[in-house]
This record gives C-alpha cells, structure tokens and sequence, in this order.
C-alpha cells in the first residue's frame, strides 16, 4: 500500500495534518454502536499513528468519558507528540445514556475541558470545539472561552462543528478556525451548497465525518437495539431497502474500478471537496486495524470527473431516503437550518 504520507494544512489557522483523520467514537465499551473491544481499539490507533495519521478525534461524552479514557491510555508510553487531539464537548447525557441537551456557556466550557484533559492524561487539547450549537449561548461568548484557554496554554486551535454559515462567521470574528466538523458523503451533500463555498472564502477546513454513511454504503447493517443505527431513519424499514439499493450500485462501480466501496467513496469526498476548493480531511470511525487498511486505501484513489459524475448518476442525493438523524436530533443542527 503506497499511502501518501505529504501533510495539508487544517485550514489558514490550523496544524499540518495527515490527509485523513481518525474517529474514536465507536472504540470502547459504551459505543453507540453497542460495545466495542477496547484493545483492539488501541491497537487501531497504534496503527493508524504509525501510518503517520496524527489527527485523533473525541468527544467527552462518547460513552460518557470512557472514550477519552481510551484514547489516553493509547497516546500513553510517549505517544502523545505524534498525536493532534480533537476533542468535541457539550453534548449532556443522563445515567441512562440519553442525550439530554447541549451545554456551551464559558464556565462549562472551561469545566469540560479540565475534565477532558484529566481523562486523556495530557496538558493541552490540539482542537477544541463545542459538538452542536447551544440555542441558549451566543456562538461569541462560546468561542472566546476557548479562545481564553488558548491564551492559558490549555488550547492549542479552535474548530466548530455542525454549524451553519452565518455561525461560522460570527465565530471566526471572535478567534480563527482551523475547521469544522461536519457529516458528508455521498448520501449527505448537503454543505456543497452554501457551506463548502463559504468555508473556502474564510480559508476553513472541513474535517468530514460519516464519509460511509455509518456503514451504510459499504453494506454494514445495525448489530441491535444497542446500535445508534438502529434508530437512525436512512437504516429503518423501507428507507433501509432504498438506500441499500443505492450501496449495492457504489459496490458494483467499486467493483468495476477494481477496488472496495470504502475507498471509493472518500475518494468522492476528496474529489468532491477539491473542486469546491474546500481542504477535506475525512474522519473515519474505523474501529478495527482491517477498517483503518481499507481507509487508507482511499487516499490513493483517483477520481476523473467522469467518474466523479458516473458516481452521483449511480448514487443520485434525489433517490436517498430518510434524514440522516431522528427528527428531534435534526432540529439540534443549525447547519440544516
């Protein structure tokens, strides 16, 4: 495998990084894909640091703080320097495990980091953002807590996540961003329409997540009422067999192309986001060392425009079926407002 390993810029404002980044969210016990292995979730990140991926990304509520540990435990015996923690906050979930609301006034924010860093075992974050916009908390006041905290060492880079234009805007007023966390691929586009173009005006990067669809455009299928999936519309009932359909025509392309419907659709990403001028740093949630192989080999896939258009003609967003999280979770996302 002949990954490159040349760096890119996180945006005007960010670190260099590798051009794909690691998502942590299903390691573990607690995962919202219902359980997880944690060794072998340290050996992934083991191997992924290895590959020269240094983009490592969290969230202090992935499986209520046990994530984090994870993640420390993983960087620990001198790993830390070959890593650039992301770490999302403000996400409040109960006892049970349910999400309960959103938390980004400037003292809990300062209050979540202290946390985040006691768990991970490290003296500073890489990337800080809040994982939704507070309705409650002006995105200013947000911002310039953590950009407080990059004053006080304890921050290195400021990013956003699941936001909209006008909110990005208001934020990089307050602090620069390197970047902001957003869900694409080829079931997902809606940022190419105003978000893309205004990220590449302010010299933001995107760091995308759900590049797979969660595993649904590679044929993965919810492991039971354990699995977040399980409760997401595009897998449930009749929207599950359209959107399957559409998984099954990805395959046969990646097929044709010789090589597996993973790499295929981040190098659609990639491609996608290039043409928009748009620096796109595909976060995978791989969970396994065979998940991250396959990764990877989406970098050294090329797209023509051709193929890129061969691609959505196979895959058209029209036919796509059902909205990317449950209604009560979609109306949290100021980026679909």
């Amino acid at each position: 495998m002949k990954t490159t390993q040349t760096k890119v810029a996180l945006g005007a404002a960010g670190p260099q990084v590798f051009p794909l980044a690691l998502g942590c969210m299903g390691m573990g016990a607690g995962s919202l894909y219902g359980g997880g292995d944690e060794a072998e979730g340290i050996a992934t990140i083991h191997a992924a640091l290895e590959r020269g991926v240094n983009l490592i990304d969290t969230g202090d509520f992935y499986s209520m703080g046990k994530n984090e540990l994870l993640v420390g435990k993983a960087l620990a015996g001198g790993r830390r320097d070959k890593a650039l923690l992301s770490v999302k906050f403000g996400g409040l979930r109960g006892p049970d495990g349910a999400f309960i609301g959103h938390d980004a006034r400037p003292a809990a924010t300062k209050n979540f980091l202290a946390y985040s860093l006691s768990r991970l075992g490290v003296d500073h974050i890489d990337i800080y953002r809040p994982a939704r916009l507070d309705p409650a908390v002006p995105i200013e006041d947000t911002v310039g807590a953590i950009a407080d905290m990059v004053k006080a060492g304890y921050v290195r880079y400021i990013g956003l996540s699941e936001v909209g234009v006008e909110t990005v805007r208001r934020a990089a007023k307050v602090h620069p961003i390197c970047d902001l966390q957003i869900e694409y691929s080829l079931l997902s586009r809606g940022p190419e329409t105003a978000i893309f173009p205004a990220l590449a005006e302010l010299g933001i990067a995107t760091t995308a997540y759900g590049v797979l669809s969660r595993g649904l455009l590679t044929g993965s299928a919810p492991t039971g009422a354990g699995d977040f999936r399980a409760h997401l519309p595009r897998f449930a009932g009749d929207n599950g067999e359209k959107n399957r359909a559409l998984a099954q025509a990805l395959a046969r392309i990646a097929a044709d192309k010789g090589v597996k419907a993973a790499p295929l659709a981040i190098a659609w990403v990639r491609a996608k986001a290039a043409a928009q001028r748009v620096t796109l740093i595909p976060t995978m949630g791989a969970r396994t060392r065979p998940q991250l192989a396959d990764a990877l080999a989406g970098l050294d896939v090329t797209l023509s425009p051709a193929e890129v258009a061969a691609l959505e003609a196979a895959v058209p967003a029209s036919r796509v079926a059902g909205t990317r999280y449950a209604a009560p979770l979609m109306a949290t996302l100021d980026s679909e407002r």
